[in-house]
């Protein structure tokens, strides 16, 4: 035992005077400028660093692989989108104004009734315009049996034809005046002009009412619902009546499907844009006018893409688009090889690769900025 502990003590000496001795030999050719020698010693140190490398990335393998996420391309439809923003209208949705002036004496209906065209809302006072009428009426009776007498009296040749033409002209004057008289009291009973929802009522019973900018209730249909907006004119090519359109309500998280029903025909000067409109279902009641929504509009579609994901697209130093891909995959290991492609429109998160990609090419989808070119994938 002893004799072990002396060996152990007089290597560790001898190798400590070694290095003292290998560090002083050093120190002396850097003082004696020995060329020669420094270039012997460098070649030496540099061998055994060559070394100790190649011993550490045997020993540290997995510092050369990466774990990634991969996909297998395959053949798809693209479509790019128009993205712009609409507001909900329905042409169905009005002020009713009274188009008489006068005492509301009756009031039909009440905020959330459902109505149907023709419907009576209300009556306003007609100031005696209905005995007017009736006496007008009672006029004309008489105006058309005296000349109905005059008639078969003329087709008899008995009388004289001054008689009979002045008999059709009462009878055609007492005609045209009960019918302007009816007119004027219609315009004191309040219809409904199209089928809806009273949706708000501004007036009561016994009020004085007149046209004014307030009005006397507002009906709205909401089965008849579109999207307004402008596009810019580089799509007056691409949009007409029949264009599928999906529109987005933020109010309601919900995508309806809708289609361009009219493109307008005048350019704005001011912003070079025109009008549409995207007729939208509304099966269960909760679109509403001034709704803001998010149209998408499909101006370009191709049946046979090749699309990756936006984010895998990188650009290297010189402006080149790549992505990285898998090759000799065996399993779930793979080698990483970079690619250059050339990309196209872009849309939904994923872009068009026009060329540089085919289908069965696995593309690393996550993972792509911890790799590089002939790096070991694991997936």
């Amino acid at each position: 035992m002893k004799k072990i502990i002396v060996i152990t003590a007089l290597s560790i000496a001898v190798l400590a005077c070694s290095k003292k001795e290998d560090d002083a030999t050093v120190d002396q050719l850097i003082s004696n400028k020995n060329v020669a020698e420094l270039q012997a010693k460098k070649a030496t140190l540099q061998a055994d660093l060559s070394k100790i490398d190649e011993a550490l990335a045997k020993l540290d393998v997995k510092k050369e692989e990466a774990l990634v996420t991969t996909a297998t391309l395959k053949d798809t439809v693209f479509n790019h989108y128009l993205e712009v923003q609409g507001n909900v209208n329905t042409k169905e949705n009005i002020v009713v104004q009274p188009e008489f002036s006068g005492t509301l004496t009756a009031l039909y209906v009440k905020a959330g009734q459902r109505v149907t065209k023709g419907q009576m809302l209300g009556k306003i006072d007609d100031a005696g315009m209905g005995q007017q009428l009736a006496s007008i009426e009672n006029q004309y009776a008489l105006a058309k049996t005296t000349f109905e007498r005059q008639k078969n009296l003329w087709d008899k040749k008995i009388g004289s034809e001054i008689q009979f033409l002045q008999a059709q002209a009462q009878m055609i004057s007492a005609q045209k005046a009960v019918a302007q008289m009816r007119a004027q009291v219609a315009k004191t009973l309040i219809r409904a002009p199209f089928s809806g929802t009273i949706d708000d009522v501004f007036v009561e019973r016994g009020q004085v009412v007149a046209p004014n900018p307030q009005g006397l209730m507002r009906i709205v249909n909401l089965s008849n619902m579109y999207v307004s907006t402008t596009v810019p004119e580089t799509y007056i090519g691409k949009l007409k009546p029949g264009t599928e359109v999906a529109v987005f309500l933020t109010s309601l998280g919900k995508t309806y499907k809708g289609k361009v029903r009219q493109v307008a025909n005048f350019i704005n000067p001011n912003n070079r844009s025109f009008g549409i409109e995207v007729s939208v279902p509304n099966p269960d009641n909760l679109l509403r006018p001034n709704q803001v929504a998010k149209l998408k509009i499909i101006d370009y579609t191709v049946n046979n893409a090749i699309v990756v994901p936006t984010n895998v697209v990188q650009e290297d130093g010189e402006h080149q688009k790549f992505v990285f891909i898998a090759t000799q995959v065996n399993g779930k290991t793979g080698i990483a090889k970079k690619v250059l492609v050339k990309v196209g429109k872009s849309s939904n998160n994923v872009t068009e690769i026009l060329s540089g990609l085919a289908a069965n090419d696995v593309i690393i989808t996550e993972g792509v900025n911890n790799i590089a070119e002939g790096m070991k994938l694991n997936f």
